[in-house]
């Protein structure tokens, strides 16, 4: 498997991650920087997960 198709794998679960993040634990204040809004959190979990699956 190429490191590029590997990275979206790891993305695509990072952000699902995110996503499920927000979702379920979330915060009620709305001052948590990244699980108060979906996108940002998806984009940071997306961004470790492709980091993750680079690695080796």
């Amino acid at each position: 498997m190429t490191m590029l198709v590997r990275m979206l794998i790891g993305g695509a679960i990072g952000a699902a991650i995110g996503f499920a993040l927000y979702k379920f634990v979330g915060c009620k204040t709305g001052a948590c920087p990244i699980t108060a809004n979906p996108f940002v959190s998806m984009a940071v979990y997306a961004g470790i997960g492709a980091m993750l699956a680079a690695g080796r």
